[in-house]
């Protein structure tokens, strides 16, 4: 196989480049997002629609295929891609976040998790070991690292999840096998700069194909997340690919590419989709408002996704109060297109050279979700994990 990843070109005046990943089933072309089928489905959307919005790659998670449908299957079912008929890359989190927010149903020692399944309360462990293992078994051809992930909090625990996570790191890489699936360590180090620093330090020196930064996109605001890939980004080695987990707002993918990050992935375009909430180049639209009963346009002027070249406003408003699932396919589709169509054409600014005006102009037009409902939404979230581990 090819190196894994090939800079095309560098933008002056930033920090963003042009690159192609080579996998084993198919190049990415970068900047790029990736869809989440955390259960080997992207939901609502067939890999026929995916393939049609342009994604390049999916993500899907070790823990939640781990406890359905079971390796097992998925190996007798010819591994991940035949069994979800996804012809494409898939790059498979090691379940390091899932066990993060089973915090009332997990412990952690040096040697690994023990948790709890949070379908049927049965016990199960991992170690860094059995997580390559697994990813390996199912199939993906980008896997992760098992890492402690945690909330924003002291230094004294941040620094030793930290220690933690690198151990398991060498271990991972240790453990790995095949040939043709490439592991990405996970930087952490909570928010403080110079954790963020030693760990950028310390997985640069070990034998992996890329890079994520993990820890983020986790109710810190976004002054912080940025401030942390500053002092992330430019200590990782500039050849290998840069993956920020979780991150999926519009203005956030901009300012990311602009500090050198080059692939993403999130369930923000899928999951407000599911509740009526559209990703525009101006902001975020509520279809579920009333002023939106009677309109004929389309969600936005001059997107070329399936939904707004077909159907307005009004029948998503439709749809969408009357809970019919079209109405949560129609939204879906276009909350992916929105932002597969905005890392292709940074892209494109970055080939060009444009990419600091496209940055500029974005940032001028678009509004940012209002911070008191990015608290609102923290705060759903924590409520939610406390009752079971995050399900994309």
């Amino acid at each position: 196989m090819p190196d894994h990843f090939t800079i095309e070109k560098e933008c002056a005046g930033t920090g963003g480049r042009v690159g192609v990943l080579a996998t084993a089933h198919g190049p990415v072309e970068t900047p790029a997002f990736a869809p989440v089928g955390t259960q080997a489905a992207v939901k609502t959307l067939s890999p026929v629609d995916l393939t049609g919005l342009g994604a390049q790659m999916v993500l899907s998670n070790a823990y939640h295929l781990y406890l359905r449908p079971g390796v097992d299957v998925i190996e007798r079912m010819g591994g991940v891609h035949s069994f979800m008929s996804w012809p494409g890359p898939v790059l498979t989190d090691s379940g390091g976040f899932q066990i993060f927010s089973l915090a009332h149903l997990r412990s952690i020692d040096d040697d690994g998790a023990t948790f709890r399944s949070h379908i049927d309360g049965s016990e199960h462990r991992f170690t860094p070991e059995s997580c390559i293992e697994l990813q390996e078994r199912i199939g993906a051809d980008i896997i992760m690292v098992l890492d402690e992930c945690h909330e924003p909090g002291e230094r004294d625990y941040a620094e030793s999840a930290l220690d933690r996570t690198h151990r398991w790191a060498e271990r991972c890489v240790a453990a790995k096998r095949r040939e043709d699936v490439r592991l990405y360590g996970i930087v952490q180090g909570g928010l403080f700069e110079d954790l963020r620093e030693r760990s950028a330090a310390f997985l640069s020196a070990l034998p992996l194909d890329g890079y994520a930064v993990g820890g983020l996109s986790v109710g810190e605001s976004k002054a912080d997340m940025l401030r942390m890939l500053d002092a992330t980004a430019p200590h990782l080695p500039k050849h290998k690919t840069r993956y920020l987990m979780g991150v999926g707002s519009p203005e956030d993918l901009v300012e990311s590419v602009h500090r050198g990050v080059d692939l993403f992935d999130c369930v923000l375009p899928t999951r407000i989709a599911r509740n009526g909430a559209l990703i525009t180049r101006t902001g975020r639209l509520n279809i579920r408002n009333a002023r939106f009963h009677d309109d004929p346009a389309p969600v936005e002027e001059g997107c070329e996704c399936c939904t707004c070249s077909n159907f307005s406003r009004a029948y998503l408003h439709h749809l969408i109060h009357t809970q019919e699932m079209l109405g949560y396919r129609l939204t879906t589709i276009h909350n992916l297109h929105a932002l597969v169509s905005l890392t292709a054409e940074m892209r494109r600014h970055l080939l060009n050279g444009t990419f600091p005006q496209f940055r500029e102009q974005f940032l001028r037009d678009f509004t940012p979700t209002d911070e008191h409902v990015r608290r609102h939404n923290r705060e759903a979230r924590t409520k939610r994990l406390r009752e079971k581990p995050e399900s994309f």
